[in-house]
């Protein structure tokens, strides 16, 4: 037996001989030959007791990136609006009970379609008065225009003819009366008979012949005058009768789709009452209605990218083309916490750009007010 030269090499031998064996020694990663490749690292070796703890790690920095991020970021500001189009209330100037409502609800109807028939009689018997009276005014003022009938002014000089004979039977009658009454052959009762009588003959003269120059003559200016303006009131009390039928017949004013039908066949309806409401689609916009301080940012003009949820969120440009103060009844917020002063509200008007055929009044539209930009 070969005994250590020097004092490590026994210290050695002797430190390898009293060293309990490893039962990890037999196993295949401890030869060169058949486990690890000779010459690998110890770090690799110890590499699967520290993977954990570096996916830990970035787990922990990835949480709270996150939550640094989602607390210095700005949150959203969502305005709701709503889509709104023009509508028109169609309402009667005449009362009467409906006759005929040949539209539905949800009908598209071209300008001048019928919305409704409005049946009233007392209306109608007005009508035919109106015309009744008129023609008799045109008859009138078509007889004075004509003038006076020749038979009339014949009839009219044999009065006077006859009346003058009278006067000159009573000028002789008082002649010899009054002859007889100068020598008192005659009683002056008589003398007063007479000269009466000459009297009213000569007065039945002045009227005939007044009768005759009327009947010649015709009729004066005036009673012209009166009878065109006969037939003038006759013809607007007529235009009047009329208007109100017309009236009884109920237009739509233009393209239009009925949005409502308020009245249905039989019901009694009043001047004033809404009949039909009807909307036109081809005149629709946004409306949002903003606080003071965000209206500050825009201006008429401004594009800007609505969702529309009823449309699965589709987004549409719009442009601004109104913005206008509400009333003082509008919400408002004080823009101080002393309530100094108070932030208005403002309606906003917004047109989409191009037409949307599907969309439709009282659909919600939703704009992310800081990402509009």
């Amino acid at each position: 037996m070969t005994m250590p030269t020097d004092k490590t090499e026994a210290a050695s031998t002797s430190s390898a001989r009293n060293k309990p064996p490893d039962p990890r020694a037999d196993t295949p990663e401890f030869h060169g030959d058949i486990g690890t490749p000779r010459g690998l690292s110890k770090k690799w070796a110890h590499s699967p007791t520290r993977l954990p703890s570096i996916i830990v790690g970035v787990v922990i920095a990835a949480v709270a990136g996150l939550s640094i991020w989602y607390l210095v970021r700005p949150q959203p500001l969502l305005v709701q609006g709503e889509v709104d189009a023009t509508r028109y209330d169609i309402a009667a100037r005449v009362d009467g009970r409906v006759g005929e409502v040949p539209v539905e609800r949800g009908q598209n109807v071209a300008a001048g379609a019928v919305l409704v028939r409005i049946d009233n009689p007392e209306t109608i018997a007005q009508n035919q008065q109106s015309l009744a009276a008129r023609i008799v005014a045109e008859a009138q003022l078509a007889n004075i225009k004509v003038g006076t009938r020749a038979e009339v002014i014949a009839q009219r000089k044999a009065e006077l003819e006859r009346a003058q004979a009278s006067v000159v039977l009573a000028q002789k009658t008082y002649d010899r009366i009054s002859q007889l009454a100068a020598h008192g052959n005659a009683p002056i009762a008589q003398l007063d008979q007479v000269t009466d009588s000459l009297h009213e003959s000569q007065r039945a003269v002045d009227q005939a012949k007044s009768a005759y120059d009327q009947a010649v003559n015709g009729y004066t200016k005036e009673e012209h005058e009166i009878a065109q303006a006969n037939v003038g009131k006759a013809i607007a009390d007529i235009k009047a009768v009329q208007a109100t039928l017309d009236q009884m017949v109920v237009y739509a004013p233009v393209a239009s789709q009925v949005y409502q039908r308020n009245v249905e066949p039989g019901e009694y309806v009043s001047p004033g009452v809404p009949l039909v409401t009807l909307i036109d689609l081809n005149d629709m916009w946004v409306h949002f209605d903003l606080r003071e301080d965000l209206v500050k940012t825009i201006k008429v003009g401004d594009r800007f990218d609505v969702r529309i949820p009823a449309l699965g969120d589709r987004r549409i440009t719009v442009e601004v083309k109104l913005i206008a103060t509400k009333g003082e009844y509008a919400s408002w917020r004080a823009t101080r916490a002393t309530g100094d002063f108070d932030l208005r509200t403002f309606s906003i008007r917004a047109y989409p750009v191009d037409k949307v055929p599907e969309l439709r009044p009282g659909m919600s539209a939703y704009l992310d007010w800081r990402a509009r930009e």
